[in-house]
């Protein structure tokens, strides 16, 4: 197969995806590298081709990488994930939408186009998590504690576009992060973005029959194949805090190797998840701030168990390239 890879520059250097290049390269594929933040791109020409069977992004939330994306998925290319669902979840207003509207646990949130716009939220509702809408790898998240702190904060927000704003859920300082690749479910613990702790390692942990439960319910609402969910054990429960759409796969076992043969079934079949998902994702709210009530529960489900990793038979040639297209 011809696989092509967006990679930002930020992921230039990092395991994955480039582990997974490596993989498919052995396995006899060829994979062409772009990468859309520092390649002229001919938009009217880049996608019109056909020859990839397959388009994989792995870039940051705001770069351009979904953009091409898109290009391809409109030119009716597949695209890994599906560019739609890329696009649910990475702006964070439209996936609390989306996710409180179809049952998901999370929390209530607010969002604004102007930092000072948060000034409005109410003060019982506080502490709170303010964030960038596109935010990823933890960027410019805050917990604020009070007004009186916001104020402090809102100057560091102001090169911001869309800003979201969550209720802070009680927790023990560690949340769950949940890995979806080939159908199976992988879960680890890890020291919370909003209170480092160096002492503690991330390592891998039991999944429960109903943060499972919620990870899978996850993949259908969005309509991910390859994801990861961050949880939060609330007092309440569990509480899904974020969505992310080829995340790192620490501490997945074999993880390039899983992720390279659901990259290749997908690129075969399409996306299941996403012709499973029988409603469009709603427009995001834009300019003023939101509360979504919650509604329904989650669905039940059991943790998929891991199962051991078959090469897929190599090709005659293979190709590792990079392509300024």
């Amino acid at each position: 197969m011809r696989l092509c890879f967006l990679v930002e520059e930020h992921y230039r250097h990092d395991g994955m995806p480039n582990e997974v290049i490596r993989q498919l390269t052995a396995w006899g594929h060829q994979v062409d590298v772009v990468r859309p933040g520092g390649s002229l791109l001919r938009m009217t020409e880049v996608v019109a081709s056909g020859t990839h069977d397959a388009w994989v992004l792995k870039t940051v939330s705001g770069g351009p990488g979904l953009t091409l994306l898109e290009a391809a998925a409109a030119a009716g290319m597949t695209t890994v994930n599906d560019a739609r669902s890329i696009r649910g979840v990475r702006d964070k207003a439209l996936a609390a939408a989306i996710g409180r509207t179809r049952g998901l646990p999370m929390p209530p949130t607010y969002a604004v186009a102007q930092p000072e716009l948060l000034r409005e939220i109410p003060a019982a509702e506080y502490p709170l998590v303010v964030k960038p809408a596109d935010g990823s790898s933890g960027r410019a998240v805050h917990l604020v504690s009070s007004p009186a702190e916001l104020e402090a904060v809102l100057p560091g927000l102001a090169g911001e576009h869309m800003l979201i704003a969550q209720p802070y859920v009680p927790n023990s300082g560690t949340d769950i992060k949940v890995y979806a690749v080939g159908g199976e479910l992988f879960a680890t613990e890890r020291c919370s973005p909003l209170h480092p702790d160096p002492a503690v390692r991330e390592r891998r942990v039991p999944l429960s029959a109903e943060v499972a439960a919620i990870a899978a319910q996850v993949g259908a609402v969005y309509g991910l194949d390859l994801y990861g969910v961050d949880v939060l054990l609330g007092p309440d429960g569990p509480v899904v805090v974020d969505v992310n759409d080829f995340p790192s796969f620490r501490q997945v076992p074999d993880a390039a190797a899983r992720v390279a043969r659901a990259v290749l079934g997908l690129a075969r079949t399409g996306s299941p998840a996403a012709a499973a998902a029988t409603v469009g994702p709603p427009r995001a709210p834009h300019g003023l701030p939101v509360s979504i009530p919650v509604q329904g529960s989650p669905v039940q489900a059991s943790a998929v168990p891991a199962s051991p990793v078959q090469a897929p038979p190599l090709q005659a040639s293979a190709r590792a390239g990079e392509a300024a297209l």
